[in-house]
């Protein structure tokens, strides 16, 4: 074959020889436009014949131009439609790769119910948030499942609030959801607590465990799992609703933000508190780094945590006024470890109230922290 679009092969082409001729020839034209290898004119003629093939009968025909065409900029609109409502061997490549295909194209063909070419939507290197939202809607598991793994998706905040409620009893889903590199604070509490309530249930059903102890073996890996989540540069505007989230689900629980405070993170304790007291941050920041012992007392009360763990918040926010703390891994252990030494050298005082039992409770807590 020659290197450029001749007449012989137009002639070749239209004159319906067999399905195999056919296939070669549209191969050839179709990568040679695809490669820009033709002039103004050629181009023109090569379209005409696309539009010709996308109708051809013989099926062969049609996915050897889909397969040579799906990533060209410069294929006819109408051309790139055509292909994306055919048969799926036809649809497919193109509804993956081709940037010919609008956004409005794309929700349409979404909405068709089928599930394959969904999934081919969901897998393209960039998905818009329109496009997204309508993939969310289809309540194919598998194609939204894919499109949460998919890192080109542009998947805010309302989106993936709206897979985690509309998708929660699905594994495939949440596994897709817990490997996306980032998630907001929020989502990501959200996720973890569904996938903990699934173990928790599954830990009682298979492996005999009464429901109380499978309770707290899964409240404490759940706590542990939410204070992992608290990254140092959070906005402010991500803690106040991981903390209003935590709050209106219950979860926000005095075990929690001593757990979150014990490892050095003072502003996802000064928001919790703000909540459970149901102050403005500002006046709950005030209280809490009182240079007195009163303010943090008074705050400790009004947002209703245990009395007993009051000498532990005491003792770790002193050390957050004291310490270097950049949150790195072996500074939360380490600000763990001067937590317990803090508590034990506050009993050893003689003018201290605690007594052994709020000590016991206070150290099996600290304990749980620093596992």
């Amino acid at each position: 074959m020659t290197n450029s679009l001749s007449q012989a092969d137009v002639a070749k082409l239209m004159a319906d020889p067999s399905p195999k001729v056919r296939a070669e020839t549209t191969e050839k034209i179709a990568s040679q436009f695809a490669s820009q290898e033709l002039g103004d004119a050629e181009r023109e003629i090569a379209e005409e014949i696309f539009r010709s093939l996308v109708k051809d009968v013989e099926l062969s025909v049609r996915e050897t131009l889909a397969n040579h065409l799906k990533t060209s900029r410069d294929l006819p609109h109408d051309v790139a439609l055509a292909m994306a409502n055919d048969v799926d061997s036809v649809a497919l490549p193109v509804l993956k790769f081709s940037d010919v295909l609008t956004d409005e194209d794309l929700v349409e063909i979404v909405a068709s119910d089928d599930s394959s070419k969904q999934m081919a939507v969901a897998q393209r290197p960039t998905v818009s948030s329109k496009v997204a939202d309508a993939l969310i809607d289809t309540g194919n598991e598998k194609a939204v499942a894919r499109l949460v793994s998919n890192e080109g998706a542009d998947l805010n905040e309302k989106a993936l609030t709206r897979v985690m409620d509309n998708y929660k009893n699905s594994d495939a889903v949440s596994d897709s959801m817990a490997r996306r590199p980032t998630l907001p604070a929020a989502i990501a509490e959200q996720l973890v607590s569904a996938l903990t309530e699934q173990l928790q249930d599954y830990m009682v059903k298979n492996h005999d465990l009464p429901s109380d102890k499978a309770h707290n073996l899964i409240l404490q890996a759940r706590e542990r799992a939410t204070v992992t989540l608290l990254k140092e540069g959070s906005s402010d505007a991500e803690l106040i609703q991981l903390v209003r989230q935590l709050h209106r689900s219950q979860r926000l629980s005095s075990s929690l933000v001593l757990r979150a405070l014990c490892t050095g993170d003072i502003k996802f304790f000064e928001y919790a508190m703000a909540e459970l007291a149901n102050i403005p941050i500002q006046n709950a920041r005030q209280l809490i780094h009182d240079g007195g012992k009163l303010g943090l007392e008074s705050i400790h009360k009004k947002a209703q945590l245990p009395i007993v763990l009051l000498p532990a918040v005491r003792a770790c926010v002193e050390l957050v006024n004291e310490t270097d703390y950049d949150g790195l891994s072996n500074d939360r252990f380490r600000f763990t470890n001067k937590i317990l030494e803090r508590v034990l050298t506050q009993f050893e005082d003689p003018s201290s109230q605690m007594t052994e039992d709020d000590l016991e409770y206070l150290m099996s807590k600290l304990d749980q922290f620093a596992a």
